[in-house]
């Protein structure tokens, strides 16, 4: 949870293929297994979050993610969470690996609406090409 959002208390699910990530983040992996462990129900402490009282099984804080409309589409970024987010990429692939098939996982998300212009922030010059990948 963030500053712009603590005060947002609509929650919603985005099926994780549809967040775009366009910078690569540095992770944290023990980190990562301890987020994965929560999301499978089984809360385990991690370097930030040390008491396993304060966590709730099955489910992670929500990510901020913006939400940009650019000639007829809709398109999410998100730019931190990012530790998150590969948790919840790992348990699609290991779903994935289980019954061979990719059901979309859905990511609990705040949703903030942003222009183009407010994108050109995180991203620069390179933001024509990001929204039309």
């Amino acid at each position: 949870m963030s500053l712009q959002t603590n005060n947002l208390s609509n929650i919603q699910y985005l099926p994780l293929s549809s967040i775009k990530r366009p910078i690569t983040p540095v992770l944290d992996y023990a980190k990562i297994d301890s987020m994965e462990s929560t999301l499978r129900g089984v809360p385990m402490a991690s370097s930030t979050c040390p008491n396993i009282s304060e966590i709730t099984a099955g489910e992670l804080p929500p990510i901020d993610v913006l939400c940009v409309r650019h000639e007829g589409k809709t398109h999410y970024f998100a730019f931190g969470g990012c530790h998150r987010f590969q948790a919840y990429d790992r348990m699609q692939q290991k779903e994935g690996d289980e019954t061979n098939e990719k059901s979309p996982v859905l990511v609990r998300c705040k949703v903030l609406p942003a222009t183009v212009k407010q994108l050109k922030l995180y991203l620069g010059a390179s933001v024509e090409s990001v929204l039309n990948e």
